[in-house]
């Protein structure tokens, strides 16, 4: 199967993951602790980021956390997106607590 590499712009983390798999999954198989993990559907908006660059799908997220003009600015729920390609992305707020 076709891999990416992610990299988190702030802290330079990065790992690779499978195409296909959503980047909050990518994250936790790679054991890079970066985002809050809530409910794993689109609903909580504890893995919120913003994508920097590189090609990726999404699946349904609440517009409570990410409106039509955020996702227009690449804000994107990490547990909804899935990689095409290599991607950049940068944290939005740092979560204290990990679920």
């Amino acid at each position: 199967m076709k891999c990416v590499q992610v990299t988190e712009v702030g802290s330079q983390v990065g790992f690779k993951m499978q195409v296909g798999d959503s980047l909050l999954k990518g994250m936790e198989s790679a054991g890079a602790r970066i985002v809050g993990i809530g409910c794993r559907g689109g609903g909580c908006g504890l893995c919120k980021i913003q994508i920097l660059g590189g090609d990726f799908e999404l699946g349904k997220m609440s517009s409570l956390h990410v409106s039509d003009s955020d996702r227009s600015l690449g804000y994107v729920l990490a547990c909804r997106c899935f990689p095409k390609s290599d991607i950049a992305f940068k944290l939005i707020k740092k979560s204290i607590d990990f679920i």
